[in-house]
């Protein structure tokens, strides 16, 4: 097993890479390494305030770190747009489009578009801002890649085409598993639609963290205020958690590691993939399925308004 770690990230000066949710947990660990290798990173952040924050904590570890925030609310596609837009705009080139922001097992909401809050933010947000920023991933030299986050608990997901919002039954951690599978869905079948269009200087992989010390795990306990859930969140993290910088390692595998190749799917290879260095893993046979992925694919377009036009 190799102990690949980001001492042995490439250079990356003069590249571009987009990482959603930069401001805390994967995301936060992600911009820091990137920067620290010479990327420019545009961190996608819901709040300026706190991509701010992070912006500046980062630079006390990396002082000529070339970073920028921009405003991402992945739970508002308009948002969406207008961040491709002046991506667009102020950029030329993006080597790398980091897909990892998410909510995980929260109590039942709605985006601004009216999809189910982990469902619309995990895989729709994702979607639509992967098919605006396509073109110049496509237009870039070079290769280059979109890494889309997903999770273990991808294994637990199943599409539920009659009831994707949980309108009629709604659990938690269900929509959490089905929304990672959608992330998976979507990576791979980007994968066999780039294939067929003979594009092969764009990659794309799926990549899970394990189990890592975030707040991602704190926001279900807390949007419900139940303080008993919230200790024991805590607690688990502390016992059984890998750093949210180990946690990073498969993302940033993914993104920059040369022998990865379209259609990988990389995780820690450690016990039950909870931890450890980073390498190539297996996705549920349920992630792999063609007929599903193309439904999931033709549904997004259609609940978007949004093509994800390759040539």
């Amino acid at each position: 097993m190799s102990e690949w770690t980001v001492e042995d990230m490439p250079d990356c000066s003069g590249k571009t890479a987009i990482v959603t949710g930069a401001n805390s947990g994967l995301g936060f660990e992600a911009t820091k390494a990137l920067s620290a290798k010479g990327a420019h990173v545009v961190m996608a952040c819901r709040s300026l305030d706190r991509g701010e924050d992070a912006m500046a904590e980062i630079r006390t570890d990396v002082p000529d770190a070339s970073l920028s925030v921009s405003e991402l609310d992945l739970a508002d596609l308009d948002a969406v747009h207008r961040f491709a837009d002046d991506f667009a705009d102020q950029y030329d080139a993006l080597h790398v489009l980091c897909n990892n922001a998410g909510v995980m097992a929260i109590p039942r909401d709605e985006t601004e578009q009216g999809f189910e809050t982990q469902f619309g933010v995990n895989h729709l947000g994702h979607f639509v801002l992967s098919a605006r920023l396509f073109p110049r991933l496509r237009e870039t030299p070079g290769e280059t890649r979109l890494v889309t986050v997903s999770s273990a608990l991808h294994e637990r997901g199943h599409m539920n085409f009659d009831d994707l919002h949980g309108e009629r039954r709604y659990d938690e951690w269900e929509a959490y598993a089905q929304s990672k599978l959608a992330n998976l869905l979507f990576a791979f079948e980007l994968d066999r639609r780039l294939t067929a269009s003979g594009i092969d200087d764009v990659v794309s992989v799926g990549a899970h963290p394990g189990y890592a010390d975030t707040n991602l795990q704190f926001r279900g306990p807390e949007e419900r205020g139940s303080t008993a859930r919230l200790v024991v969140s805590k607690l688990a993290n502390a016992v059984f958690a890998q750093s949210a910088a180990n946690g990073a390692l498969p993302l940033l595998y993914a993104a920059t590691e040369s022998s990865v190749e379209s259609g990988d799917y990389i995780g820690p290879q450690g016990v039950f993939e909870m931890r450890g260095y980073p390498g190539t893993t297996d996705a549920h046979e349920r992630a792999r399925d063609p007929k599903t992925a193309k439904r999931l694919w033709e549904v997004s377009e259609e609940l978007t308004e949004t093509q994800f036009r390759l040539a």
